[in-house]
């Protein structure tokens, strides 16, 4: 008798592995599976579905389980990595942020640097400034009217 129902158990499990799904994809390519086609896929697109697993309003019964479990919880989508994601965008912005806050400092710091020395050149003191040797040498005209144009042109590019 054990082996009578041994036989007919070990039968019915082959059986089982048929029951599979068969339908057409929206690129018209045949998909089998083990599980239903998602809600997507038209009901003339279903070739071969096992008996007793029927879907319900267009939509298989294993999503409209899944969707009434948490209704709330879009399908798809993992809040976690999404929070994840949109806290490293959050951590890019603020190092954006803060070089650009930087720039705009050292900008500022350059613009009054030159301000200052144009203001000093322009006064006529007589300056001393160090020579290719090394050497501290004072100013003549022809070198402070060449300091002059340089240190306007920075006054210019860094003091808008």
């Amino acid at each position: 008798m054990t082996n009578a129902c041994l036989l007919i158990l070990a039968m019915a499990f082959p059986l089982a592995g048929f029951a599979q799904w068969q339908w057409v994809d929206g690129d018209g390519r045949k998909v089998y599976s083990d599980r239903p086609p998602p809600p997507n896929i038209a009901e003339k697109n279903i070739l071969k579905q096992p008996s007793g697993a029927p879907r319900i309003n267009g939509a298989s019964p294993v999503a409209s389980v899944a969707e009434s479990a948490n209704p709330a919880k879009p399908l798809g989508r993992d809040p976690v990595l999404e929070a994840k994601k949109k806290q490293t965008e959050d951590e890019e912005i603020a190092k954006r942020k803060a070089a650009s806050d930087l720039l705009s400092k050292d900008k500022s710091q350059n613009c009054e640097r030159a301000r200052n020395t144009l203001a000093v050149l322009k006064s006529g003191i007589r300056m001393k400034a160090p020579n290719a040797k090394g050497e501290v040498e004072y100013l003549n005209d022809a070198d402070r009217s060449m300091e002059i144009e340089r240190v306007q042109g920075i006054v210019s590019s860094d003091c808008k």
